[in-house]
């Protein structure tokens, strides 16, 4: 597999910085607090919890729902925000839609960091618009994926179509 170095992840995944030895505050806490930012990756915020843009999308369109509190399992999080999420997922389906015209849409969480959270600590649903054919050679021969947006400008696309 090509390895494509990126330097400028490191303090995403280190978690230094301007947090430096304090408690750091998670990633999508720290999202959540900037939603009024420009620039913010925040598409919408729900009373118990919200949408935002992937910084590292899989693909284009990719979005995750989480609750507002800082929740690290299923268990943990409550039947009311458990029902928001998915309502918010639903919304999302059509709001893709209209804006990516998918051919489909994989959702799905990763629980913990042996199952592939990237922030194992506060629990999000992935939602990724899907098209025939959209595995090309870049990913399969390539081991390489080309993400066709800027994560910001999606945001603040997906963030118009959700108001209406």
């Amino acid at each position: 597999m090509q390895r494509i170095w990126a330097p400028w992840r490191e303090e995403y995944v280190t978690g230094a910085g301007k947090h430096g030895a304090k408690r750091r505050m998670c990633v999508m806490c720290r999202t959540l607090k900037d939603a009024r930012r420009p620039g913010s990756l925040v598409v919408h915020v729900a009373p118990l919890s919200f949408v935002m843009k992937n910084r590292f999308p899989y693909n284009a369109g990719h979005v995750m729902v989480a609750p507002r509190r800082h929740v690290g399992t299923l268990g943990a999080a409550t039947e009311e925000e458990m029902a928001e999420i998915m309502a918010l997922a639903r919304r999302l389906e059509a709001v893709l839609s209209k804006a990516y015209k998918p051919d489909g849409i994989n959702m799905g969480m990763n629980l913990g960091k042996a199952a592939g959270a990237g922030v194992a600590d506060h629990i999000h649903l992935h939602m990724l618009p899907r098209w025939t054919g959209d595995t090309n050679f870049m990913t399969v021969v390539g081991e390489t994926r080309v993400i066709p947006e800027d994560p910001v400008k999606a945001g603040a696309r997906l963030r118009a179509l959700f108001e209406r």
